[in-house]
């Protein structure tokens, strides 16, 4: 998105994916505003992505712009998930300082001056990083633990542990993921990938303001493929090894029927044998599927479709077409001091 909707450059940009989040985004942009304000004065905008929402989210969206002229909505054409909806946000963002988080308020928006504090050590991102996670089953903290387990050992990029997408990140990391133009979206790994100096701030993190979690299991799992696709080619080199120890086994077993042959001994048991067809037959459409799934994915990159389509964006302030020349003078922000 190249168009501006601000006169000059914000010095903190909040962006927050939306999607069913009717019953929390007064209070969001309640907290969000008195945080920035204190930071950082008028000087900040809350970009409220709304991604197809089935409840009156995008009307509270319209509202809020109307009563905050800080807050700019963006509606998508549709539901795209909640990584589009978030580099969506990222594109359309202009802070210098960018900071990321859901619409929950899971992740407290108070923290955002701890984080800046952070950054002034000298980091380009700031992570948090859940040391409690309070309202979420154990299954779901099990599972999280696994994947970024499993993550780690296939994958040549470090994503921490017990992390999200909250956190804040200087603009030229912002620039250089919005000039990745990849599909399938792993926006945590993307930004560990891009590099620059990062870093980890430990937080609690509060269950959900109102309504229930929108990622069910389904969702999980299509989250977890995605990332592990978009960064590692294991599952392919797997199906590879997996196939030679199966070559192998049956090389095995064929020397062992030779054998028994030349002895004179009867062979029976058809059903091991059948058995053991079906495995193989089995391991062979596993390793299909894994061929498939990459160049499935790879058919879809390669149409180079836009990555979302914006129907609406509402913002109050004026427009400008210049978005160079706001940069020139860099703004000011006020750092909370920590101990």
């Amino acid at each position: 998105m190249d168009q501006q909707y601000r006169d000059k450059v914000p010095a903190i940009s909040v962006v927050v994916p939306c999607f069913n989040e009717e019953e929390s985004l007064t209070v969001l942009v309640d907290r969000v505003s008195t945080v920035c304000h204190d930071i950082a004065s008028g000087d900040y905008e809350i970009v409220l992505v709304n991604d197809g929402s089935r409840d009156s989210t995008w009307a509270v969206i319209a509202e809020l712009t109307e009563k905050f002229p800080q807050v700019v909505g963006v509606n998508l054409a549709r539901n795209y998930g909640h990584q589009i909806a978030l580099s969506a946000g990222l594109h359309i963002c202009q802070g210098e300082t960018v900071m990321v988080m859901d619409a929950d308020l899971q992740d407290p928006p108070e923290l955002l001056s701890a984080l800046l504090a952070k950054m002034d050590e000298g980091y380009d991102v700031v992570y948090g990083q859940r040391v409690k996670r309070a309202g979420e089953t154990m299954f779901k903290r099990a599972s999280a633990k696994l994947f970024y387990r499993l993550f780690d050992q296939m994958v040549d990029v470090s994503v921490p542990s017990d992390t999200g997408d909250f956190r804040i990140m200087s603009r030229r990391v912002v620039d250089h993921l919005n000039a990745m133009p990849e599909r399938y979206r792993f926006v945590r790994g993307m930004v560990s990938w891009i590099g620059f100096r990062q870093v980890a701030l430990p937080y609690e993190r509060d269950a959900r303001f109102a309504g229930e979690s929108h990622y069910p299991l389904r969702k999980m799992i299509s989250f977890a493929l995605d990332a592990i696709t978009s960064f590692s080619t294991l599952p392919l080199r797997m199906a590879a090894h997996l196939g030679l120890v199966a070559g192998l086994l049956g090389m095995l077993m064929l020397g062992w029927v030779l054998i028994s042959y030349a002895m004179g001994d009867t062979l029976t048991g058809w059903a091991s044998i059948a058995s053991i067809i079906l495995i193989l037959g089995s391991i062979q459409l596993l390793m299909l599927g894994i061929f498939g799934e990459y160049l499935g994915r790879m058919y879809l990159e390669s149409k180079r479709r836009p990555l979302f389509i914006v129907q609406e964006v509402r913002a109050k302030p004026t427009l400008s077409t210049d978005r160079n020349h706001t940069r020139q003078t860099p703004v000011k922000i006020k750092r909370a001091m920590h101990g």
